[in-house]
């Protein structure tokens, strides 16, 4: 669906308010461009099978359509902003010299190979696809390189971790950070954000504000980036988020925004927990859900500005509770924790993403049914639940908030 030239197309400002319009990223063929030998580098545990994942991301899709959010696909965005500012070549150039592959005849090659589409969404998929080495034959292409790579099959790698469109950029407020991403491999995808609101007509008319970009040296990913209110953010200094890109949003977000406070939740650099929302999730205007395990050693650092243009930081000492409580003026704050008190059912269902719910309303999440224990007590603190089944997609290590990213919510 192509989005309007005079809507105003971005308002974030909470996690739970009711959510209006979001963008998706269907899982396509890169997933069958994973193997044994790329799964680490490519930042997954196993291989997803793609027909099966297709069926529950569409099922996931269609509970967004019967709540009445408008669902757009990344893919197709990126195709409409290329066509409509004509840019498929620059497009094409910049994707490849993120590629991986130097210049020569396998380059020249994939180049022609793109630019032979006549339909732009369709080569869109193919740089998300990635090359295998059978799809481009050059006769005289041997090179140093492809002799010490010889048994490796892909000549340029696929972004299996699209389907995750939280984390490539994020919105807050009417703006985005488009984000510099911890991976390589990740990082590549958020070319299809810069041509997006450098290029559609429904953002680059509006002239979106940019609170991070991605040549920034230090990383942040959308997955630690929570809008707990209109006044405060909360920010994930974990895995894929560096501490020195918290200050540098802070201080964009400070200067451009009606935002006065970042609380930094220090959860430790660590695969299973890699973003904030992966432990710690707001669900309704006063209920939080928590993965326990983090509860004994989780920091917290309130960031403000120093009416001198800077930042100060100050380390919270009180419960996460009373801190929660002061930031957002709430007279109580519930934390509802992932698995309840059973360390074993806790440690597996986090992993299963039992702590990321993607909020449609205060106390409406969509989550995934296999969840069992986390869910129930979300269903006794009275949360209203749409269950969806996650068995492939979770396999990516996401779960609902991860596999979205809203781009409208009521105020």
């Amino acid at each position: 669906m192509m989005l309007q030239r005079q809507e105003m197309p971005i308002q974030v400002f909470s996690e739970i308010s009711r959510l209006k319009r979001v963008i998706l990223h269907r899982p396509g063929k890169e997933l069958e461009n994973l193997i044994p030998m790329n799964l680490e580098r490519l930042l997954f545990d196993d291989i997803p099978y793609l027909e099966a994942a297709q069926a529950e991301h569409d099922a996931f899709a269609r509970v967004l359509n019967e709540n009445d959010v408008e669902v757009l696909y990344l893919e197709q965005l990126v195709a409409q902003a290329i066509d409509d500012a004509q840019v498929k070549e620059a497009f094409i150039d910049e994707w490849l010299s993120e590629s991986g592959l130097e210049p020569g005849s396998h380059y020249a090659k994939v180049k022609e190979y793109l630019m032979a589409y006549e339909d732009t969404f369709e080569m869109v998929l193919k740089t998300m696809a990635g090359f295998t080495k059978a799809e481009i034959k050059v006769p005289h292409g041997n090179t140093l390189l492809d002799n010490i790579n010889k048994d490796y099959p892909l000549l340029i790698d696929p972004m299996p971790s699209l389907y995750f469109t939280r984390d490539p950029f994020a919105t807050i407020g009417n703006g985005v950070a488009l984000n510099y991403m911890y991976s390589e491999t990740r990082n590549r995808e958020t070319i299809y954000g810069k041509y997006l609101f450098e290029h559609h007509p429904a953002f680059n008319n509006q002239k979106v504000p940019l609170y991070y970009f991605r040549n920034e040296s230090t990383y942040i990913e959308g997955g630690d980036i929570l809008v707990l209110s209109k006044d405060v953010l909360g920010i994930g200094i974990s895995q894929r988020t560096d501490a020195r890109s918290i200050e540098k949003i802070a201080r964009n977000v400070f200067k451009d925004t009606s935002y006065q406070q970042v609380l930094a939740f220090m959860i430790g650099s660590n695969r299973k927990f890699m973003h904030l929302d992966t432990v710690f999730t707001m669900i309704d205007h006063d209920k939080f859900l928590i993965h326990p395990e983090i509860e004994d050693y989780l920091k917290v650092f309130a960031i403000t500005e120093d009416g001198r243009g800077g930042i100060r930081l100050e380390e919270k000492m009180e419960s996460l509770e009373h801190i929660l409580e002061e930031a957002l003026k709430l007279e109580n704050v519930q934390l509802i924790r992932c698995g309840g008190d059973d360390p074993v059912v806790s440690a597996r269902e986090q992993w299963n993403d039992g702590a990321n719910a993607l909020a449609l309303a205060p106390g409406e999440l969509i989550v995934y049914d296999r969840n069992i224990v986390t869910n129930q007590l979300l269903e006794d603190a009275g949360i209203k639940l749409h269950k969806i089944k996650g068995s492939e997609l979770v396999r990516g290590r996401g779960g609902p908030r991860c596999m979205s990213m809203p781009i409208y919510r009521e105020r």
